[in-house]
């Protein structure tokens, strides 16, 4: 359904590419071309409110036409864009919960969870890799980055539309929660110390396994079991999305061939 863009539309656009912005609005952005693929085909398609689609286009964006859609000048897309060059859709779509209790029992094997990761590089990477590690969940504390802000949408390929994403004011608040679901044992990554990740065997059994910040990563007075990549290199440590891509991928890789 085509429509006309109008004044509003475009300040709608323009106070979302900005923090304070975001907070004020029910609305979050989907730019490029995979992510609104992802989006199209994820179930928060159904609260998309406005896509806004180049006139050059050569994609096919058929699944647009039941929503109210603007064609547009590269010029005119390019001024509405987040990004230095834009890949000729943006989709205006309404922002998914994170509260905790909004959505069914968790179901995974275990829960991946950030704790006051305020990267949105790393914490979109996270998310991606999650999702292509076959979870459904993905839990955060406060003080991490905004899941639905334009970059992490982009650097998770818009998995987070897809996932269950819940949010908690802390890590105590988090494990409680965990544990009301049966999910009892915490692990901690700990670039320096604990038991190496592909040796632990309950790794992965109704856990929750948390990705600290890279600045200051896990409070040291938060209880449980410290869990670490060993670094041969005598390295100061890997990034936040590199050390949660190879947890979990070892627990990707005990699917797969059954052993510890």
């Amino acid at each position: 359904m085509e429509v006309t863009l109008t004044h509003r539309m475009e300040r709608q656009f323009a106070e979302l590419q900005g923090r304070h912005g975001r907070k004020k609005s029910p609305f979050c952005l989907c730019e490029g071309v995979r992510c609104c693929k992802e989006l199209l085909a994820s179930p928060a398609a159904e609260f998309i409110e406005l896509a806004v689609i180049s006139e050059k286009l050569k994609e096919d964006f058929s699944e647009l036409e039941k929503f109210a859609t603007v064609k547009v000048s590269d010029e005119k897309l390019q001024k509405l864009s987040g990004t230095v060059t834009s890949q000729g859709v943006l989709i205006l779509v309404k922002r998914p919960s994170c509260a905790p209790d909004d959505f069914p029992p968790p179901q995974d094997p275990f829960i991946m969870a950030v704790d006051k990761l305020g990267d949105p590089g790393n914490f979109g990477t996270i998310l991606r890799t999650a999702k292509a590690a076959g979870l459904r969940e993905f839990w955060f504390t406060s003080g991490s980055a905004d899941p639905y802000q334009p970059k992490v949408i982009r650097s998770s390929l818009a998995a987070q539309f897809s996932m269950n994403l819940r949010e908690f004011a802390s890590l105590n608040e988090l494990t409680a929660f965990a544990a009301q679901q049966g999910y009892g044992q915490l692990y901690l990554t700990d670039p320096h110390c604990g038991e190496s990740c592909f040796e632990c065997s309950g790794l992965f059994d109704r856990s929750v396994v948390v990705i600290g910040s890279e600045a200051h990563g896990i409070e040291s007075s938060i209880p449980g079991n410290r869990v670490t990549i060993p670094m041969p290199g005598n390295f100061e440590s890997l990034n936040a999305a590199q050390a949660a891509t190879i947890v979990l991928f070892e627990h990707v890789r005990r699917l797969t061939t059954g052993k510890i």
